[in-house]
């Protein structure tokens, strides 16, 4: 089965008529796999992985599962939404894409959590290539792109250094799939 690329949508896009049809949040990603539709992160890597069972995206380990999963609540109820959100919307987003000027506060509030992600994150990473062990799982493909994004802001710099966080992103970013998924070059530019 082979899956062809999808139009990168630019920014500002998703709010767009055509994209809601696709996504009614209009957020992203949307993905479209023959006459097959489908949004939401996990969602999508969870069918890749079922359409392409090899290499597995999921750990079979039931141990490796739990932590790939208890990685991906990390990033979903703490790490997104408190820290990379808003960091990244105070720091590029806001500024260089609405002309909104930064909330220092909003980011302020932001590092602690942001502090205990990471730590967290780099403990559970240890001396694995991988967040759920050694080999590449869904927690490494939804956290890499929040982690290279957060990247691109002082605070989110600060937060990685010395972490094993930085070589592990190093890696995750020169692997084809993230080299193929970079931001809209608006973002880029931004950043």
């Amino acid at each position: 089965m082979r899956l062809t690329a999808c139009r990168p949508w630019g920014v500002g896009e998703s709010k767009s008529e055509a994209y809601l049809r696709k996504h009614p949040f209009g957020r992203v990603p949307a993905f479209e796999h023959g006459n097959f539709g489908l949004y939401e992160t996990q969602a999508i890597l969870r069918y890749l992985d079922d359409i392409f069972p090899e290499p597995p995206l999921q750990p079979r380990d039931a141990q490796q599962a739990a932590r790939m999963n208890q990685i991906i609540g990390i990033n979903d109820w703490y790490f997104f939404p408190k820290v990379a959100a808003v960091i990244v919307f105070q720091r590029i987003i806001g500024p260089a894409l609405l002309g909104i000027k930064t909330d220092e506060a909003a980011i302020e509030a932001a590092i602690p959590t942001g502090r205990t992600c990471v730590a967290e994150l780099d403990r559970l990473l240890g001396a694995q290539q991988f967040l759920a062990g050694d080999d590449l799982s869904i927690a490494d493909l939804m956290l890499a792109p929040q982690l290279d994004f957060l990247a691109e802001t002082p605070e989110g710099k600060a937060l990685l250094a010395g972490t094993r966080i930085e070589p592990w992103l190093e890696r995750m970013n020169k692997r084809p799939s993230m080299q193929a998924t970079q931001r809209p070059d608006a973002l880029r530019r931004a950043a």
